[in-house]
C-alpha cells in the first residue's frame, strides 16, 4: 500500500471502529478521578492557567530538536497525569512541528490528529499532513501535532506481547456454541487484564477530556491565542471536546468524518455496522462491473453479499493457508475486508486478495488485516489497538454488560448488516470486562461562544456514518456542515477540489462555506 493511504487506512481508520477487536464501549469497576466531559467543561480553566499547580505546564519552554525527518522538529511536552491533582505527577507527551513555508503572513500553528483513538498524530504529521496538505495551508501555518497520552510516543498503553496479540486477533468473533463464546469472553478479559498489568499508571488517565486539555497546554506553549485544528474521525470528537471545554480559545476547527457525541456505545456500534454494510454494497456494485471479473460474482449486489457471507463461513470452518504460521480464519478475513472499506483506492487490492483467497491463498487478505492492526513483518504491533480500547473504555459506558445482551441484540445488528452484523455485535462486548469504570457519558456538544466550526461528512462513510456529521453540525452552536457525496472515510485531501477549496478557504481566512454546501 501507498504509505499515506496505509496511514489513513490504519491509523485513522481504526478510529472509532476498532469494532473487530477494541469496540467503542466502556467498562465497569474502579473509578478514575477524571471528570466526565460535562463535568470537566465546568471545571476547565476560563483563562489558562487558573491555578498555581497548572502554571508550570502552561509556561514551560520546549527544547525543540531535529527529528531526523526532513525539516520537522520534535520535543517533549509535560502535562499533569491527573488534572484533578496537577501537582501529583506528570506525563511526557511527544510533540512535533514544521515551520510555515511562506509566502504570506503566518496565521499560527495548525494541529492535526488522524483519529483512532490510538492513531499517532506525530506520525501522521511527518508522513502526510506536514508534507501533503495543500501548499497554501502549509505556507501560512506551522504544522504541528501531539501524540495523545497513551498513544505511540506519549507513554503508550501496552497490553499484550506480539504472540498474544496474534492469538487475540484470531479468536472467533462469531461464536457458534458455548465453548466458542467462552473463548471470546476469555480473550476480552485477558486483553483487559494485560492492559491493567502493563499500563496501570496511565490507564485511568487517557480519556478524550484529558487529551483535549493537553492540547490546550500545547496551544499555549506554542504561543497561540486560539487553537487551529484539523481532526479526522475520532479526531473530530477530540476537537469538539476541546471546543466544549475552551470555546473562547477555539479558532478554526475542521472536523472531518465526524462522530456524534450524543450517541451511546450501543447506538454508535450499531450505526457503524450499518455504515460498513453501505460501504460494502458500494464495493460490491463496483466489483461486479469490473471487466476482469469479480470474485463475488457478476449478477447483483445481493448475490455478492451472499457470496461474501459464505466465504466468511467457509473460512470459519476451514481457515485458509497464507504461507505463514497464521492461517486466515473468519476473524482475520473479516478484518482484511473491513480495512479496504475505508478508501475506495483499496478496492482493487481487495478484489485481488479475495480472488486469491478463494483459490486457497489467504496472504493478501492477511496483509490487509495486518495493516489495519499495525502489525509489522516481525510480528510486532504498534499500540494503536491498545490505546483504542483504553480511550473508548473510559469515554463511554459499555454497549453490553454480558453475552446475553449481545445475543438479544444480534437480530438488530444482523439487520443493519447481514455481512458484518454478528461480528460487530460480539466485538462490542469487549469493554464489559475493562478494569476501570467509564468517566464519560453520551451528551450533546454545543460549545456556545466558539468561533465558526466546520464539520465535514461523507455520504457513504463506513466508520463515521454521514448522519453523525449532520448531528454534530446541528449540535454545535457555531457548526457548519460541508458534505462530500461519495465513498470512503473522511473527505479532505481525497481528490475533491470542491471539498479541498472550501476547507482551505476556511483555514486561510476563517470563512466557512455556505451552510449545507455539497461536493462530489
Amino acid at each position: 500500500m501507498d504509505s499515506r493511504r496505509l496511514l489513513r487506512t490504519s491509523a485513522i481508520a481504526a478510529a472509532t471502529v476498532g469494532l473487530l477487536i477494541s469496540g467503542c464501549s466502556s467498562g465497569s469497576s474502579s473509578t478514575s478521578a477524571t471528570a466526565s466531559p460535562k463535568g470537566a467543561r465546568n471545571a476547565a480553566p476560563a483563562d489558562a492557567p487558573t491555578s498555581e499547580a497548572l502554571t508550570p505546564y502552561y509556561t514551560q519552554k520546549l527544547s525543540w530538536r531535529a527529528c531526523g525527518v526532513g525539516k520537522f522538529e520534535c520535543a517533549t511536552l509535560k502535562a499533569p497525569l491527573d488534572y484533578a491533582k496537577p501537582a501529583g505527577g506528570s506525563v511526557n507527551l511527544a510533540v512535533s512541528r514544521v515551520k510555515a513555508t511562506g509566502p504570506g503572513k503566518r496565521i499560527g500553528s495548525l494541529l492535526v490528529n488522524p483519529g483512532g483513538p490510538g492513531g499517532s498524530a506525530v506520525g501522521y504529521l511527518q508522513t502526510y499532513a506536514g508534507i501533503g496538505y495543500p501548499a497554501p495551508v502549509r505556507a501560512r501555518y506551522d504544522m504541528a501535532a501531539i501524540d495523545p497520552r497513551g498513544v505511540a510516543r506519549s507513554e503508550p498503553v501496552e497490553c499484550l506481547t506480539g504472540k498474544e496479540m496474534d492469538a487475540y486477533t484470531e479468536v472467533d468473533q462469531t461464536p457458534d456454541d458455548p465453548a466458542e463464546q467462552a473463548a471470546l469472553t476469555k480473550a476480552f478479559k485477558d486483553f483487559a487484564n494485560g492492559c491493567e498489568a502493563k499500563s496501570g499508571k496511565i490507564l485511568p488517565h487517557v480519556s478524550t477530556v484529558e487529551a483535549a486539555r493537553d492540547m490546550d497546554i500545547f496551544r499555549a506553549v506554542l504561543g497561540d491565542q486560539k487553537l487551529y485544528y484539523v481532526g479526522a474521525s475520532y479526531g473530530t470528537f477530540l476537537g469538539a471536546t476541546y471546543a466544549e471545554l475552551f470555546p473562547e480559545r477555539t479558532g478554526r476547527l475542521v472536523l472531518d468524518g465526524a462522530m456524534d457525541p450524543s450517541l451511546s456505545s450501543l447506538n454508535m456500534n450499531r450505526d457503524q455496522t450499518a455504515g460498513f454494510e453501505t460501504a460494502f454494497q458500494s464495493f460490491a456494485a463496483d466489483c461486479i462491473k469490473q471487466k476482469d471479473g469479480c470474485p463475488l460474482g457478476t449478477d447483483s449486489v445481493e448475490d455478492a453479499s451472499a457470496r461474501m457471507e459464505k466465504f466468511f463461513k467457509d473460512a470459519d470452518a476451514q481457515p485458509i493457508p497464507t504461507g505463514q504460521s497464521r492461517p486466515l480464519g473468519e476473524s482475520l478475513a473479516t478484518t482484511g475486508v473491513i480495512a479496504a472499506m475505508y478508501d475506495q483506492d483499496a478496492w482493487p487490492e481487495l478484489r485481488t486478495a479475495l480472488s486469491r483467497a478463494m483459490k486457497g491463498d489467504g496472504a493478501g487478505l492477511l496483509a490487509l488485516a495486518d495493516s489495519y492492526y499495525e502489525r509489522d513483518k516481525s510480528g510486532n504491533y504498534a499500540n494503536l489497538m491498545y490505546a483504542n480500547a483504553a480511550v473508548n473504555c473510559l469515554d463511554l459506558p459499555p454497549a453490553f454488560t454480558g453475552p446475553a445482551e449481545v445475543r438479544a441484540a444480534l437480530p438488530a445488528f444482523e439487520q443493519a448488516s447481514p455481512v458484518f452484523g454478528a461480528g460487530f455485535a460480539w466485538a462490542s462486548l469487549n469493554c464489559a470486562y475493562w478494569p476501570l469504570r467509564a468517566t464519560g457519558t453520551p451528551h450533546r456538544i454545543e460549545a456556545r461562544g466558539a468561533a465558526p466550526i466546520l464539520v465535514v461528512g461523507t455520504t457513504r462513510d463506513p466508520a463515521t456514518p454521514y448522519k453523525w456529521a449532520q448531528s454534530l453540525a446541528a449540535q454545535l452552536s457555531s457548526g457548519t456542515l460541508l458534505t462530500f457525496e461519495g465513498d470512503g472515510h473522511t473527505a479532505y485531501g481525497r481528490g475533491s477540489d470542491c471539498i479541498d477549496t472550501a476547507i482551505n478557504t476556511y483555514l486561510l481566512d476563517g470563512t466557512p462555506p455556505p451552510r449545507d454546501k455539497r461536493c462530489s
